[in-house]
């Protein structure tokens, strides 16, 4: 039987947000301004991508950063009121121990989005406001359609670039932050675009 869903908040602050219960239909969500946006559901070839990229990054921290750790689910508040956002990246690094209380990814290092055409919108919105944490150093797109990712990297002096540096085709796909070098083969195992990589 299929759960019928609650009416949703108007308005919630991070508090709120992190006590709600949810809906019922167990969408996931994230809060903007005050206000719930629903995330969507991954498709196979994000989930896919997804999984890959944890896979990579993971083996990678063990053996060179033992400290360090992927985070999946975790959320973070970005500087630009802080009280009323609280977004979650399909991907996070950070090298601060786990807090089993508390769901946010203490002090992210890396970020990592999976962009699909129905939420490139949501997606860059939510960049504008990884760029106000501190501690991220670097921010990596991956496509859902092709073999395309965009990183933006802070700079020796703070501040991020007008334009993120974009990779395409067989090129690889370089976690600075992590020092990661990841083949857009690897990245794409196991989805229709890794035939075209071959």
């Amino acid at each position: 039987m299929i759960a019928a869903a609650k009416k949703l908040p108007p308005l919630m602050s991070v508090d709120e947000f992190l006590e709600w219960p949810g809906d019922g239909t167990g969408t996931r969500y994230e809060l903007v301004d005050g206000v719930l946006r629903a995330q969507d559901a991954p498709s196979d070839g994000h989930g896919r991508i997804h999984g890959n990229i944890v896979r990579l990054i993971g083996g990678h921290l063990r053996s060179v950063a033992p400290r360090s750790s992927v985070v999946i689910g975790g959320g973070v508040r970005p500087h630009l009121r802080s009280d009323w956002n609280y977004r979650i990246p399909d991907i996070a690094v950070t090298c601060v121990p786990h807090q089993s209380a508390n769901r946010d990814v203490p002090e992210p290092k890396l970020l990592i989005e999976i962009l699909s055409s129905s939420n490139k919108d949501d997606t860059w919105d939510n960049v504008r406001n990884y760029v106000t944490l501190p501690s991220v150093e670097e921010i990596i797109l991956v496509a859902t359609w092709h073999a395309e990712a965009d990183i933006l990297r802070r700079g020796p002096d703070g501040h991020w670039p007008n334009n993120p540096l974009n990779i395409r085709g067989n090129n690889p796909v370089t976690a600075a932050s992590v020092g990661l070098e990841m083949p857009m083969g690897e990245i794409y195992w196991g989805t229709h675009i890794a035939d075209g990589l071959a």
